[in-house]
């Protein structure tokens, strides 16, 4: 039996030597006092390892406890495995979020309806007008049914949801041709919830038509209707002629010819006729209709008179002088001018002189303008009951 008291009566080379045949590591660098604590170390290591368990160790067997302590670390891990590979619970989301959201995916799905009504409805005429505002607008009007939104819907498949509604406006070079060649140049995205839509254009005269539909992301576009072909009027002068043009902006029969109201355009036709309250065509009929008889009277006074204004309009120096028919002319500050004068019947020459403000240069241009008025025979219509 080793204990304390008994190695310590003996000898530091003695209990070297213990140690030594003990294999305790650095037995030669100890002190005597180091010595008995070594052998004592190894002592009761000795003393603790069994003879069952030193068997056990040379089988490769493992003790029971530690079995067990080693099937519940397994276990632990492989619940810890499967819950990192289970999805994460989603968060319950309050009813003011869900409601929220709800609102913002209905107006986006309103931003990208170009249908004109809501619901099924199958009944509605599919149209796409275009029509002449002045030389540098047009107007766009659309009628779409849900179906054709749908069927785009169902054709774009994943593109759908970055799909863009979107105006193509092309340039027509003879828009009077079956076939004409159009060249594309401009796209102006629009958005749901309207029918009318303007569009600037540059340079006229010019022809053109529109596409409407939804442009994909990848540059495909899915049509769902193509416009008549217009053609913009030219400009003339400005000042008080263009404003004379602006108040007469309103009048259907002039945007319904500039739109091509001569080419049996059914599309516009039936469009003004609904804005305007009545039809579109022969004067006879869309003026005064089957009651022409009623309103004028086969025996009644007619009065019609004609008359015809001249308006010359230019453009010189912003500080020159410039008269017509000798009275002076006053000058836009861009130079333009423009006047207005009763044109009788007969032939004249108008001067316009234009002086530079030093007055050494002087430029004139003259007019020579005929009217020739001719009054022809009234035909008298025969009107069915």
């Amino acid at each position: 039996m080793i204990t304390a008291a008994t190695l310590k009566v003996r000898t530091a080379k003695d209990l070297a030597v213990m140690a030594k045949k003990q294999g305790v590591t650095g037995w030669h660098s100890m002190r005597k006092d180091q010595l008995v604590n070594a052998l004592l170390r190894s002592a009761h290591a000795a003393k603790g390892k069994s003879p069952l368990s030193k068997s056990l160790s040379k089988q490769g067997k493992v003790p029971a406890r530690r079995l067990s302590t080693t099937r519940s670390n397994a276990s632990s891990i492989r619940k810890k495995a499967a819950a990192a590979q289970a999805p994460a619970p989603k968060p319950t989301k309050s009813p003011l979020v869900r409601k929220r959201l709800e609102a913002i995916r209905n107006k986006l799905a309103d931003i990208k309806n170009l249908a004109t009504c809501s619901g099924s409805s199958d009944d509605v005429k599919e149209r796409l007008v275009l029509l002449v505002r002045d030389p540098y607008w047009l107007h766009i009007h659309w009628q779409i049914a849900p179906r054709s939104v749908q069927r785009a819907k169902s054709a774009m498949k994943h593109m759908w949801h970055t799909a863009k509604p979107t105006l193509l406006l092309f340039e027509v070079n003879d828009p009077g041709a079956t076939r004409s060649e159009s060249c594309m140049v401009r796209e102006t995205e629009v958005h749901g919830g309207v029918s009318d839509w303007y569009l600037d254009v540059k340079d006229p005269p010019q022809s053109f038509c529109v596409e409407l539909g939804y442009m994909a992301t990848d540059g495909s576009f899915h049509r769902l209707a193509r416009s008549n072909c217009v053609t913009t009027p030219a400009t003339r002068g400005g000042g008080s002629f263009e404003r004379h043009w602006d108040d007469e902006s309103n009048q259907f029969d002039r945007v319904y010819a500039m739109s091509g109201g001569g080419c049996e355009s059914t599309d516009v036709r039936e469009l003004l006729e609904q804005r305007l309250g009545r039809p579109m065509g022969s004067p006879m009929v869309t003026r005064f209709g089957s009651g022409a008889k009623g309103l004028l009277g086969r025996n009644g006074y007619f009065e019609f008179d004609v008359d015809a204004e001249l308006i010359i309009y230019g453009n010189a120096r912003s500080d020159a002088y410039v008269t017509v028919k000798g009275e002076p002319v006053q000058l836009c500050p861009d130079g333009t001018f423009s006047v207005r004068f009763n044109l009788p019947n007969k032939r004249q020459v108008i001067p316009v002189v234009a002086n530079s403000c030093d007055g050494v240069e002087q430029r004139t241009i003259l007019l020579a303008i005929e009217r020739n008025t001719k009054v022809m025979d009234p035909v008298i219509r025969e009107i069915a009951q």
